[in-house]
């Protein structure tokens, strides 16, 4: 009896340790604690998460590891468990707060669950420290993702203002020649609405002619830095939506880094008139 006794007790020990070496094993804190609340058992990661020993865990009630306000009133709710068997957070999951043994708190999720025919109650316990963490610096990302968004939505309000005051009509267009900007002076001149330029290539207010090459002249500018137009102002022809054309002045400029094309275009239409009419007199006089 007394070496059946012996053997009984080893493989114990070694279940013990068998069960001990797979909770230690455990990625999150784990106690079992019995139905006066007094810890029986801890794993490792729970010594690592609270900063007690395991020697200083066993034998103390479970509320070591809770807020006061809590602590104050577990044995009354374990109490209220045991004679009524009403489970209110036995089986379940539930975020609550956790106290360390220098008493800073840190947000975790409570699994509990009771261990069959012998009353007692594991809790599993994972820190959420990190993963609030991680979650606040998302949701401060997104603040300021939206916060510059604002900011940038309120640049371009301030710019397109100041662009729509313009007394000649203004595109800007990208490297691909699509037209990304237009002041309202633009849809006046050439018949187009902000929607209808918005998207489109700028050949759009070329005559046919040019229109056609206007997108190789680009590329060779892209390849090769040689600026034939940009920096410069030029006549040319210009044509509206209805398909007739105009004189104008275009003034091309290429803003800093973005590498954006910025086009001022002012109409000659009334000043070629004013001029022809001038000539026309000067003529007429001579005659």
């Amino acid at each position: 009896k007394q070496l059946a006794a012996e053997n009984l007790s080893k493989e114990l020990q070694a279940n013990q340790n068998i069960i001990m070496g797979i909770l230690d094993a455990a990625f999150h804190a784990l106690f079992v604690i019995n139905e006066k609340c007094i810890i029986q058992m801890v794993n490792k990661k729970s010594c690592e998460v609270f900063g007690w020993t395991q020697e200083e865990f066993i034998g103390k009630n479970i509320n070591l590891i809770m807020p006061d306000h809590v602590a104050v009133n577990h044995n009354h709710y374990m109490k209220h468990y045991l004679e009524t068997g009403v489970k209110n957070m036995i089986g379940t999951q539930r975020e609550v707060t956790a106290r360390r043994k220098d008493g800073s708190t840190f947000p975790c999720i409570l699994g509990l669950s009771e261990t069959q025919q012998s009353g007692m109650i594991c809790g599993f316990i994972r820190d959420l420290t990190e993963e609030k963490a991680h979650q606040a610096a998302i949701l401060e990302k997104q603040l300021a993702a939206e916060n510059l968004s604002k900011e940038l939505q309120a640049n371009q309000n301030i710019i397109m203002g100041i662009l729509d005051a313009a007394f000649h009509a203004l595109f800007v267009i990208n490297e691909k020649c699509i037209i990304q900007m237009v002041n309202k002076k633009s849809c006046e001149v050439f018949g187009w609405t902000q929607e209808e330029f918005i998207g489109k290539n700028i050949n759009l207010i070329m005559p046919d002619h040019v229109a056609v090459n206007h997108n190789h002249y680009m590329k060779h500018y892209l390849e090769t830095g040689v600026k034939n137009m940009i920096g410069t102002q030029r006549e040319v022809t210009a044509r509206r939506k209805d398909g007739s054309t105009f004189p104008c002045i275009l003034g091309l400029s290429e803003t800093q880094q973005s590498g954006m094309i910025c086009g001022f275009i002012r109409d000659l239409t009334e000043e070629k008139a004013h001029q022809a009419a001038i000539l026309e007199k000067q003529l007429a006089a001579e005659n």
